[in-house]
Parts: C-alpha cells; sequence; structure tokens
C-alpha cells in the first residue's frame, strides 16, 4: 500500500469534481463542483440565466414566477464578479505516514486537496497552496494563479516524501497560517487539510488572525486507530525520541481513556473553529475522499451558518 499518491491519480479527480455524487439518494443528482460552488461562492449581481432546479443548489434563489408558470422547480444563476483566491494548506509532516485501514493519511490529504482544487478552478478561482510540516514549509509556497500552473506545482510536490526532519513545534502553527495568507490579498478562501490529532497550542491565534481577512475550511484528516485502541492484547510501541513503551491493549479501562482524550482533543478543535467562525469537514481514511467532502459541504448546505 503506497504512502503516496501518483500525480496522474491526481489530475483524474479532475473529472470526478463534475462527475455525479456517489450512490446516496441525497447525492445522486449532485455534482461536487456544483456543491463546492453553492457553499464556497457567493451570489454575484449579474443575472446570468434561469435553468431547472438541481440537487445542492441555493434554494434562495428560486424563481418562483417561471417555477410555477411550468409546474417544475427552476431558479435564478448569477455571474460571480470576480474570481477568488483558493489556499490548499496541506499537512506534510511525518505524522502523515500513517494508516490502519484502506490508505495512509497522506494520501487522503493528497486527494482531498486534488479535488478541492479542481473545484475552485472550474470556477476560475485563482489557486495555490502551502506544504508544512518537517521542513518543508520553507520551499513549498504556491502562491494562487489564474489556470492551471500552480495547482499542477502544488499536485506535483504532493507526490513528494512525506517530511522525515523534526517537525515544527506546535506553537509556530500560528506562523504557518499567516503564511498561507500572503498573496491572496482579502476575501480568500483557506482550505487546512492536516492532522488536527496533535497539540494545536497555535491553532486558535492562527485562526483568529486568518478569519480576519479570509474564509477558512478544516479538513482534519482522521484513522479509525487515532480514535479506538484496536485489541491486540501487549504491544511495544517507540515514541519518537527512541523511547520504548509497553502497552496492554486489551485493558477495557485504558481504551476507554484513550478514546476519550481523542474525543477531548477532537471537541477542542471544534470549539476554536467554531468560535473563529471556520467549517469543519472531517475525512476519514477509510471512506472515499469524494463521498465524505460531498457530505461535508451538504451539512454545509443545510446550516447556511457561514460565508
Amino acid at each position: 500500500m503506497s504512502m503516496q499518491p501518483r500525480l496522474d491519480d491526481l489530475l483524474e479527480l479532475r473529472h470526478q469534481a463534475h462527475t455525479l455524487g456517489l450512490a446516496s439518494h441525497h447525492l445522486v443528482n449532485s455534482s461536487f463542483s456544483g456543491l463546492y460552488a453553492s457553499v464556497f461562492r457567493g451570489q454575484g449581481l449579474d443575472f446570468e440565466e434561469v435553468r431547472e432546479y438541481r440537487e445542492g443548489d441555493d434554494i434562495r434563489n428560486m424563481d418562483w414566477k417561471v417555477t410555477a408558470r411550468t409546474g417544475d422547480p427552476h431558479l435564478k444563476v448569477f455571474r460571480e464578479e470576480r474570481e477568488r483566491s483558493v489556499m490548499l494548506c496541506v499537512d506534510k509532516g511525518s505524522h502523515m505516514n500513517f494508516g490502519t485501514r484502506n490508505t495512509f493519511k497522506s494520501m487522503q490529504a493528497a486527494r482531498a486537496a486534488a479535488l478541492i482544487g479542481w473545484a475552485a478552478n472550474s470556477l476560475h478561482d485563482r489557486v495555490g497552496g502551502m506544504l508544512f510540516g518537517g521542513s518543508l514549509q520553507h520551499d513549498c509556497y504556491f502562491r494562487p494563479t489564474k489556470g492551471r500552473r500552480a495547482l499542477w506545482r502544488l499536485l506535483s510536490a504532493l507526490t513528494g516524501p512525506v517530511g522525515e526532519e523534526p517537525e515544527s513545534p506546535p506553537d509556530l502553527l500560528s506562523n504557518i497560517l499567516q503564511q498561507a495568507s500572503r498573496g491572496i490579498g482579502t476575501g480568500g478562501l483557506v482550505f487546512i487539510i492536516a492532522d488536527f490529532n496533535r497539540p494545536h497550542e497555535g491553532l486558535r491565534r492562527g485562526l483568529g488572525l486568518l478569519r480576519q481577512h479570509h474564509s477558512v475550511v478544516l479538513v482534519p484528516v482522521d484513522d479509525p486507530a487515532e480514535r479506538e485502541l484496536p485489541d491486540m492484547g501487549e504491544v511495544l510501541f517507540r515514541a519518537t525520541d527512541g523511547e520504548l513503551l509497553r502497552v496492554d491493549t486489551s485493558d477495557a479501562a485504558g481504551r476507554e481513556a484513550y478514546r476519550a482524550a481523542w474525543q477531548e482533543r477532537r471537541d477542542e478543535v471544534t470549539r476554536i473553529a467554531n468560535g473563529a467562525g471556520c467549517a469543519l469537514i472531517p475525512v476519514q481514511t477509510t471512506q472515499e475522499v469524494h463521498y465524505a467532502l460531498m457530505q461535508g459541504l451538504e451539512r454545509r448546505v443545510r446550516m447556511r451558518a457561514f460565508l
């Protein structure tokens, strides 16, 4: 099982961004790009056309006169006045080199970034990105550009190895997020696709600063073993500093404490995201990325709580 995606696979996802959703009575009539546009693009000022309603469309744009006249739901379509800058910030630290089900977290992160990037590109947004984790944060910044140049460079960089050097301290996360806003003006859209099952002392400050000028979406990439410790008997673990620790994974109290600790960390991330006005769309290694992101976007359509 490969830990890194192939560039051809990430390029192929541009077709999936336009195709119909997976088998679900909620999603079969919705394209990913359509849901992305419904959630993350505001209504422009220029009227373009009236067309039939499609699953995932914003019902606030319904044209009730045409609907009443034809007997079928129709809505007004508006053309955006300008494109938007989209930054895809992807965690490439060594902790992403982990997965116990289906695939590795690094693979899911790359696929999520590619699918979101192609959806944004299809709307003529300027797309760029940044890789962070280890030493990569110093030389992997891609300024958003029109067309596909920066997106292609980002996807190519995502096929490289994850960081193997000592990772940056958590309190530097605020600095990393500030770097993400370079060169995109104001009103940008920043996706942070990362492992949030770690200390996040710099997250609150970083998101607070970023949200002053941009919309932000957190995409936690999770593996089931991070939440539920598998029952494997006594297991010898090695920490990043080389220390060995023997753990009895069959101990029920220990497994419950492990689960509670994970939930506490996720609840804290959720509180920070909500407090900063950020969306939260988790992706599991057990899920098909297309389906997971569409589920998250559908929740945002129903909530209409931001943007």
